[in-house]
């Protein structure tokens, strides 16, 4: 049964149900708010795209839920906790990127979503380009929030100071708590299996293959996804924007749900609206 949760700092999170999928003898799940079809209804199917949120390396949708009850008020919206993750079980196989990618493309296509909008965040971008580039005609637009792996963090040093700065400086008690968790529910077999795999794709290769539009969303002051990388990565696209976020680091959709929901709704409306 669906649950209200309270965050441990008072603020309720958006109703979701859930159920399993399945794609390519791997496992994840897939989440929708009251008032969004369940997956494999005939509505489902709507020609009015749907967004999809995708989570990053370690996590799970919970640090995208306020973002999605903001998106599920205007358009159908759909969170994936990714195999492997977020207590989904642990494949017996190191993932590429494009396995997930293939996944994503594969299980929205089990449930009936057929046109949709990539949302992803960190390695979650990652994820978002390789389902597009899998399923293109599926995919509408995508969004790209805190973009990884930036020119500057190459290594897993790097990466890691930047993350934990981000941690200690930018974000909020609620969103750590997030965070934290998910790593344990995660493991760090799996979390470590992936890591190098996320250091290892080339995003900036990878994005010149997406042909349509991108709209690359980073806080203000998020030290993972720089202004410089996070420009750079809308450039790259045929048809890219990019958008900052006043006062907010790498976990932007949780800080200020309201205007990273604002700033997609206002790149996705005249591609939605049309027929």
């Amino acid at each position: 049964m669906p649950a209200r949760v309270a965050w441990p700092w008072g603020r309720k999170d958006p109703r979701l149900r859930s159920g399993d999928v399945d794609a390519h003898g791997l496992r994840g799940r897939i989440l929708w708010a009251d008032g969004t079809p369940a997956p494999g209804d005939a509505a489902a199917g709507s020609a009015t795209p749907a967004y999809i949120l995708v989570h990053g390396i370690g996590v799970s949708h919970r640090y995208l839920r306020r973002l999605h009850g903001e998106l599920a008020n205007s358009a159908p919206t759909y969170s994936l906790d990714l195999p492997g993750f977020a207590g989904t079980p642990k494949p017996g196989r190191q993932l590429s990127v494009e396995d997930y990618g293939a996944f994503i493309a594969q299980a929205l296509k089990s449930s009936g979503i057929g046109a949709y909008i990539l949302v992803g965040h960190s390695m979650g971008v990652q994820f978002a380009i390789e389902a597009a580039l899998y399923a293109p005609g599926q995919a509408r637009q995508l969004v790209l929030m805190g973009p990884v792996v930036d020119a500057r963090h190459r290594t897993v040093r790097r990466q890691g100071l930047a993350l934990f700065l981000d941690f200690l400086l930018r974000e909020s008690p609620s969103s750590n708590w997030i965070v934290i968790t998910d790593y344990f529910r995660c493991g760090p077999r799996w979390y470590f299996a992936q890591l190098p795999v996320m250091m290892a794709y080339p995003t900036e290769k990878r994005l010149p293959g997406i042909d349509v539009p991108v709209l690359v969303l980073r806080g203000s002051h998020d030290p993972v996804a720089g202004p410089e990388w996070s420009l750079e990565l809308s450039r790259a696209a045929s048809q890219g924007t990019f958008v900052e976020i006043p006062r907010t680091g790498h976990v932007a959709q949780h800080l200020r749900p309201d205007a990273v929901a604002e700033a997609i709704r206002s790149f996705t409306a005249p591609q939605s609206a049309q027929p």
